[in-house]
């Protein structure tokens, strides 16, 4: 259900299950995961999540729910592995961007979080409905919601269970952009693809780790100073150094 391309340098990871709303069933999770590591492994310098007609993703599959209600294992096992699916996403040294345009409901908002960077479209949907059910979320997954959104917009959203447009999902912090009709949504992420792959693979890399120790809370990180340092002395500087002094003498 998940259909990985690459195409220059950047992957797109599409969840396809347009029957269910792109629903995730428990045993797809750890396929997602291998999705994302093999892109990266395949050279990729982004990668990009979305779904298909319409929607991106409406969550954990509600079909494997009355099974859970008995099994102990099998809940501990749901549990880790939609786990494993988000923070693999996270863990990736390339950028990923999840596109959003349709419903994001329950773990579709927790792997949308994992991402890096979130676009929304003009159908984008968001909402996070445990407590309709009698359930919680797990704790890594409010601890980003809470990170994005602050704890006021995070109790809105989890207490509530109602859903919001992508405008009002951007205003709080959940996604980065909103464009109001398709045509700018594709041209938002086309523009941020642009961008990225414009940049030094390295760099980016090095970036990412440092905004996912910045948000855990460090300040100060010696194998960061020491990259830092370091890539002054890279043959890739120089050459990107070059590139840029004929433009700054034209000004």
């Amino acid at each position: 259900m998940f259909a990985l391309s690459i195409e220059k340098q950047v992957a797109r990871l599409v969840i396809d299950r347009p029957e269910a709303r792109n629903a995730i069933p428990a045993s797809q999770w750890q396929m997602l995961a291998a999705s994302a590591v093999q892109a990266e492994r395949e050279g990729a310098r982004l990668l990009i999540v979305s779904g298909t007609r319409g929607a991106f993703c409406a969550g954990a599959d509600l079909g494997d729910f009355p099974a859970l209600a008995g099994d102990e294992a099998a809940r501990v096992a749901f549990r880790l592995s939609m786990r494993r699916a988000c923070e693999t996403m996270a863990d990736l040294s390339i950028p990923t961007i999840a596109a959003i345009d349709g419903p994001c409901f329950g773990a579709g908002v927790a792997l949308a979080m994992a991402c890096d960077i979130r676009i929304a479209g003009p159908n984008a949907r968001f909402a996070i409905t445990p407590a309709k059910l009698g359930i919680s979320y797990p704790q890594e997954d409010v601890h980003r919601l809470v990170s994005l959104a602050g704890a006021g917009q995070a109790a809105r959203l989890l207490f509530g269970a109602a859903a919001i447009d992508g405008a009002e999902a951007a205003r709080i912090g959940l996604v980065e952009r909103y464009s109001e009709t398709v045509d700018r949504f594709e041209e938002e992420l086309e523009s941020l693809t642009a961008s990225i792959l414009a940049n030094s693979a390295h760099s980016l890399a090095l970036l990412k780790r440092s905004i996912r120790l910045a948000a855990a809370g460090t300040a100060s990180d010696r194998g960061q100073d020491q990259a830092f340092d370091a890539c002054f002395g890279s043959g890739e500087f120089e050459a990107r150094l070059a590139a840029l002094r004929p433009k700054a003498a034209a000004r």
